[in-house]
């Protein structure tokens, strides 16, 4: 097939996805998902920002040496504002890569360069022909971006376009910055740069597009149809703000409409779902139900009419196959005499490759639920795996809690705690309900100030016997070492400077007070490893 038919997919979930408030990942995290999105068939990973961080620049590096030992390695590119310093961070991070690429932009919007940059067109047009230049002079493969695109003046983008062209990218991206144009706008701009740009037809035109309005998806169909032949994107639609335009509703709208579109990609579909689901539980980012293709209710029907048309023929009310995405249907029911095979087989269906010590911790969960529970259902099996694989390193263990509660009792909560030093300790806190009082106690042990700043339960499956999830997220408080710069790893670069992270914890117990409190050892854990991490740096 000509590279004309093909889209290319730029996945930037490890970068502009990670900017989402909380979904903070340490580098063995960011490691693991770019292993999956190589399995996915991604053709670009954008791995972060390697002037954001010494940890960032680590997380980037780390990426293009481990997927340079794959058999058809993603090119990894790493993000830089058009500055020497940036672009040489960006260098040194991906160069390591079999397939490197520098990323650079600037603003080219009147709002911006008025603004945030307090720059000329004249200054802009110089700035991006010498930072180009110099970007193509480390790297053979360099992709500009006209930061705002969306709202830039056309006339003027089609310079900055040929500038960039003349200096040497051999990818333009067209960002639509904060999700401000409507589908026939982004077509049409892409369109225009098609017919009023020299050398455009020796690029590639991609297009990145935000969600605020919630068009990103339909936005980058657009850019598709009008000449665009690569897109960025992330899993889950995470990013900043409303997030970003969805890796699997841009690639199953490819691949179900065909006909409209003429068009195809590398991705293995069938990797969709598990991909998903890793990415969820690493950010602690819960996909909500109702989201296309890989959320709870996407093949779910519970209307009568409905499952009526569906059980005669499955095309009545869906559009594409569950197994498509990698949703396999499997008529293995788990309960206490399963043995270890079944068991593995089962989630081995449900998309999870695990390790042999981890298979061996899941088992045991397993086993242990199967005592509660008279049937295991999928999503109970996939709570555990999440619980027990997708956590950070445990500096601090959780060992025992016990509560008191009740009716004209005050909540008080005992806790013992392991420490990093190996020393068990405990300790006892009163507070308003039994989780408040949990997380106290913890507090009281650890003596980590932060701040909880959102808190979500939700039970897995149906009936009184069922597996309780719990999300929460924390952030640093300033007396607790949080710096800005980000020097200690608790802060991140953003267009307009540093801002403070957020971390996520996840927990799953039968015990809804027990899930609480993994998940708080889990969000602790996640910060500590953070900060201990840029402390070393």
């Amino acid at each position: 097939m000509d590279n004309t038919d093909i889209v290319r997919i730029f996945d930037t979930t490890l970068r502009d996805g990670e900017q989402s408030p909380g979904a903070t990942l340490n580098i063995d995290e960011k490691l693991e998902i770019a292993r999956q999105l190589a399995r996915l068939g991604v053709d670009i990973i954008e791995a972060g920002f390697p002037i954001a961080s010494p940890g960032d620049f680590e997380a980037v590096r780390r990426v293009a040496r481990d997927t340079g030992q794959l058999e058809n390695p993603p090119i990894i590119a790493g993000l830089a504002r058009a500055a020497r310093a940036d672009i040489e961070r960006a260098w040194e991070a991906v160069r390591e890569a079999r397939r490197p690429r520098i990323h650079t932009f600037l603003a080219t919007s009147d709002i911006h360069l008025q603004y945030k940059l307090k720059i000329s067109r004249e200054e802009c047009l110089k700035r991006v022909g010498e930072m180009v230049a110099y970007a193509r002079s480390l790297c053979p493969d360099v992709e500009f971006s006209p930061e705002d695109g969306g709202r830039s003046d056309p006339e003027f983008l089609y310079q900055v376009l040929d500038v960039a062209i003349r200096a040497g990218a051999t990818t333009l991206n067209i960002p639509d910055t904060v999700g401000y144009t409507t589908p026939a706008e982004f077509g049409a701009l892409i369109r225009g740069i098609h017919e009023h740009v020299p050398g455009i037809e020796g690029v590639i035109i991609s297009a990145h597009c935000h969600n605020d309005l919630g068009l990103a998806t339909a936005n980058t169909l657009a850019a598709i149809q009008n000449g665009a032949r690569q897109v960025e994107v992330t899993i889950n639609g995470i990013g900043e703000r409303a997030g970003n335009t969805s890796l699997e509703e841009v690639v199953m709208a490819l691949h179900t409409r065909p006909q409209v579109f003429g068009l195809q990609t590398h991705i293995d579909t069938t990797q969709i779902v598990r991909t998903s689901r890793l990415v969820s539980a690493y950010t602690g980012m819960v996909v909500q139900p109702n989201k296309a293709i890989v959320g709870a209710n996407a093949f779910a029907h519970e209307a009568g009419i409905h499952q009526d048309g569906v059980m005669k023929n499955p095309l009545t009310y869906e559009i594409m196959k569950p197994e498509t995405v990698g949703l396999t249907e499997s008529k293995l029911v788990l309960g206490k005499h399963s043995g270890r095979h079944a068991f593995l087989s089962k989630v081995a269906g449900l998309g999870y490759d695990l390790k042999a010590e981890d298979a061996n911790r899941v088992f045991e969960r397993f086993k242990e639920l199967c005592d509660k529970k008279k049937v295991v259902a999928d999503a109970d099996i996939e709570a555990i795996v999440n619980d027990e694989i997708y956590q950070p390193m445990e500096l601090w263990r959780l060992e025992h809690i016990q509560v008191s509660c009740g009716s004209g009792l005050r909540p008080t909560a005992t806790v013992r705690l392991r420490g990093p030093d190996g020393i068990v300790r405990e300790d006892a806190a009163i507070g308003t309900g039994p989780v408040d009082s949990v997380y106290k106690a913890i507090n009281r042990i650890t003596q980590v100030p932060n701040e909880l700043t959102e808190f979500s339960i939700k039970a897995v499956t149906e009936g009184i016997d069922a597996v309780g999830e719990v999300t929460i997220r924390i952030e640093p408080l300033a007396d607790g070492g949080a710096r800005e710069g980000g020097t200690n790893g608790d802060a991140y670069l953003t267009q307009a400077g540093p801002r403070v992270r957020t971390y996520s914890g996840h927990g799953a117990d039968m015990d809804i007070i027990v899930a609480s409190a993994k998940a708080y050892m889990s969000a602790l854990n996640k910060m500590l490893t953070v900060v201990k991490a840029g402390t070393r740096e």
